[in-house]
């Protein structure tokens, strides 16, 4: 009797044991696959805080969990591909960037969850059906582009008043919803109320011809600059900055990626912030929630970032009312 205990003992150790390394197993924990649409310099802060968000929420990489990341780089074209790499991997979730890269991952994947990071009119580009109640396997967050253009045009008035009448707003045309966002009927409002006129400029294409927006932004005696927040003019930042140096030109940006490289203004959402938050959308769903069923999140806080040596090496005094609002002052 005593030896048929101790074999029965010894068959639920070994079971409990198989049970333990088939759960630990790489193919047995939850995989997410991540699509970023973004320049490489910014890559690393988003990943790590959108780790650091799984890790809030109990998720470890490589202990209880496993994350794929695929980038696009621009190259929409490739996203079917990237996709189906994924999609061979058994992911469970599938967290992508931009309008462009969720977009195209729909099209291709109509059951997978997907969670969004930062696209600026989910709604109006037919993502979902609406903020609150979502549908289909889409959900994640947004960062209310037409509401902050507004609140951008204001900012650049109040920093160089003297200068702001006749204000450029440098858009690519192939974006997911930027022409339309920036066009919308609040965009044209906050013009007229603050007395601007608005030369919207267009660049389009893998390569697109930024020397020949600021040429038109010289021909027609244009005051101030606003760069949109489509990922497509982030990939050219970099001459975007210098042109806007040479010329001399105030210009405020949809994020802090902008000013710490160089950009005189950004006002906007936290993006790396957003990566964090997106964890949260993951967690829920690998506990059972349904996309179509969690409400789409808008931000509520965001940040005024100036840099003073771009102002002086363009020989701008931005006033200490604007300074003291700022969330971050780079000197």
């Amino acid at each position: 009797m005593k030896r048929k205990i101790t074999v029965l003992t010894l068959c639920a150790m070994l079971f409990a044991l198989s049970f333990s390394a088939q759960a630990q197993q790489p193919g047995k924990i939850p995989r997410i696959g991540v699509i970023v649409d973004a320049p490489g310099s910014i890559i690393p802060n988003y990943q790590k805080a959108f780790l650091q968000g799984l890790r809030e929420l109990g998720w470890v990489e490589r202990q209880n969990i496993a994350v794929e990341y695929r980038l696009v780089e621009g190259r929409y074209d490739h996203v079917p591909e990237l996709l189906a790499e994924l999609l061979s991997l058994k992911v469970d979730v599938i967290v992508t960037s931009t309008g462009q890269v969720t977009r195209r991952a729909k099209n291709v994947n109509m059951k997978i969850p997907i969670v969004f990071v930062h696209v600026a009119d989910p709604v109006g580009t037919g993502l979902i059906a609406s903020l609150a109640r979502p549908g289909g396997n889409v959900t994640g967050l947004t960062d209310i582009t037409a509401e902050l253009f507004g609140k951008r045009l204001e900012l650049l008035k109040e920093s160089v008043p003297r200068r702001v009448s006749r204000v450029a707003v440098l858009y690519h045309g192939e974006a997911a919803s930027t022409p339309g966002v920036l066009k919308q009927k609040d965009t044209e409002l906050a013009a007229q109320t603050l007395g601007v006129k608005l030369q919207f400029l267009e660049v389009r294409g893998s390569n697109p011809d930024i020397d020949g927006a600021f040429r038109t932004v010289a021909s027609e005696r244009v005051g101030a600059l606003i760069t949109s927040p489509d990922p497509l003019l982030g990939f050219h930042q970099k001459r975007i900055l210098e042109l806007l140096e040479q010329n001399r030109l105030p210009a405020i940006h949809p994020s802090a990626v902008w000013t710490d490289s160089g950009g005189l203004m950004s006002y906007g959402v936290d993006r790396s912030d957003l990566y964090r938050r997106a964890a949260t959308y993951v967690n829920k769903i690998l506990k059972g929630a349904k996309p179509a069923d969690l409400p789409v999140e808008q931000p509520t806080r965001f940040e005024l970032t100036v840099n003073l040596k771009t102002a002086r090496q363009i020989g701008l005094t931005i006033p200490q009312r604007v300074l003291t609002r700022a969330d971050r002052v780079i000197k």
